[in-house]
């Protein structure tokens, strides 16, 4: 059975607006008309249209300004422009306008009722694309993290388990692994009032220790030099929300000690001040570093690092999650075309094939530069490989390097080589132990939790749980690890 729809007919001429009404009634359709194209905004502005037939000369207006109009208000309702007036430059420019077709009158019934088909199927088609590209959108979608890599997709599961809780968290990955992001995806599920409460973040490493801590508790007036007012700080500042430490690993130690007091007391006091005030904060913090190895050395408190380590969240590095690429180019392409308020463009397969193949050392990060500036540069509807810097492929394979040897003529990646000889003893370990990681950690004189750390750093080894034993859980995902 031919399809149907919708269909607004837009003719100065009441003869054709009739002759073209009862046609497609008969065939089915459900018919809107209007004699101006004043009249037809009225009608596309308000109403789900599928297809517009609408005249290219009219008092008032041209088809052109319909076809326009429907366009910006409506992208996937077909359009067809006739005329008794046909020239090549009227036909060129409604096709490059968005125009589905170009007819010349006079046309017959049928001609027209095989256009509107036509027209029907690919305004289906377009809607069926929509649907599963929502569908996908919201599988591989939380909050606006972006992700179908098994690793995203267990950390969506974890976020939406770990939300309702007031639990701290901490958030490990390499820099621009989107660690923010994570938190603010935590923040935004959480349950009502916490979610509409504030979301603070402060970057412990960019502020200096003397003035980090009036800026985390506050202080009173003429507690120091400078301190005319009173001010609050930011765990004030994220009472009833979220407050999102980022590079925690960067503080000192005085800092240390007054953190854990704070989060042990549940109290804040200003600078220089004598009251403490409770607050209703639920701390995030986040490292690039690992600060298990941290607290093994000495240079992060332990008792802290259990504090703030009741749930660790780990995010993998891009390069080991490939398949999230063409998602999140897809994803930066749009934000970023909306933004700088260009048609939205594609991105042509050699040009995505060069993006999956490289090791983004700026992670995610990294991506989002690259499609911004090939947005900002290119001024055609799509990325190709020449919109793309540049790009410095790590070798498959670093040469051969072991202690006491030369540094070959080429040079070596000193970042991959390490991370495949730590991935290589890791796996050995493993296969020696006969997969309880415990025994394995013992082989390589580290700890268990921080050879958990490691395996989850470089996607290494089966999941398993709290005993060490490979019997199911998320590595590097779980409570306490």
């Amino acid at each position: 059975m031919p399809p149907t729809g919708t269909v607004l007919i837009v003719d100065d001429e009441r003869s054709m607006r009739e002759f073209l009404r009862i046609a497609l009634e008969r065939a089915g359709h459900t018919v809107v008309v209007a004699d101006s194209p004043a009249a037809a905004k009225a009608v596309y502005s308000s109403r789900e249209l599928d297809v517009v037939i609408t005249d290219l000369k009219m008092p008032g207006g041209s088809g052109l300004d319909v076809l326009d109009g429907v366009k910006a208000s409506r992208p996937h309702t077909q359009v067809v422009v006739v005329t008794a007036f046909a020239t090549p430059e009227t036909a060129i420019a409604a096709m490059k306008r968005g125009a589905y077709d170009y007819l010349t009158k006079p046309f017959k019934v049928d001609e027209i009722g095989v256009v509107v088909e036509r027209a029907l199927e690919k305004r289906s088609l377009l809607r069926d694309n929509l649907e599963l590209r929502a569908e996908l959108e919201g599988r591989f979608r939380l909050d606006r993290m972006v992700g179908k890599s098994p690793a995203m997709q267990r950390m969506f599961e974890l976020l939406k388990k770990v939300a309702p809780a007031k639990t701290s968290v901490l958030i490990s990955g390499e820099s621009g692994t989107g660690k923010e992001m994570v938190a603010r995806a935590l923040h935004h599920l959480s349950p009502r009032p916490r979610s509409d409460g504030p979301f603070i973040g402060v970057n412990c490493g960019a502020i200096p220790e003397a003035l980090l801590e009036s800026e985390l508790f506050g202080h009173v007036r003429g507690a120091f030099t400078g301190a005319v007012s009173d001010r609050p700080g930011l765990f004030s500042a994220a009472d009833g929300g979220t407050l999102f430490l980022d590079e925690i690993g960067e503080l000192g130690s005085q800092m240390q000690v007054k953190l854990l007091r704070v989060l042990q007391e549940r109290k804040v006091k200003k600078v220089g001040g004598t009251n403490e005030e409770e607050f209703d904060v639920r701390v995030v913090a986040a490292t690039n570093r690992d600060l298990e190895a941290e607290v093994e050395r000495g240079a992060f408190r332990r008792d802290l690092y259990y504090r703030l380590n009741v749930i660790q969240l780990h995010l993998q590095p891009l390069r080991s999650r490939r398949e999230d690429i063409p998602l999140l180019a897809d994803h930066f392409l749009k934000k970023h075309t909306a933004a700088l308020g260009r048609p939205l463009q594609i991105i042509e397969a050699d040009a995505m094939a060069v993006l999956c193949d490289y090791d983004y050392p700026g992670n995610v990060r990294e991506l989002e530069n690259l499609i911004e500036r090939a947005v900002t540069l290119e001024s055609a509807d799509r990325i190709t490989r020449a919109s793309l810097p540049e790009l410095h492929h790590k070798p498959k394979s670093a040469p051969s390097v072991t202690p006491g040897t030369e540094i070959p003529e080429g040079g070596i990646d000193l970042e991959r080589m390490m991370g495949e000889i730590e991935r290589d003893l890791l796996e050995k370990a493993l296969e020696r132990s006969g997969g309880v990681r415990k025994e394995a950690a013992k082989l390589l004189g580290i700890s268990f939790r921080s050879l958990r750390y490691r395996l989850a750093k470089l996607g290494v080894g089966p999941a398993e749980d709290d005993d060490g034993n490979g019997n199911g859980g998320a590595s590097g995902d779980s409570s306490g690890g």
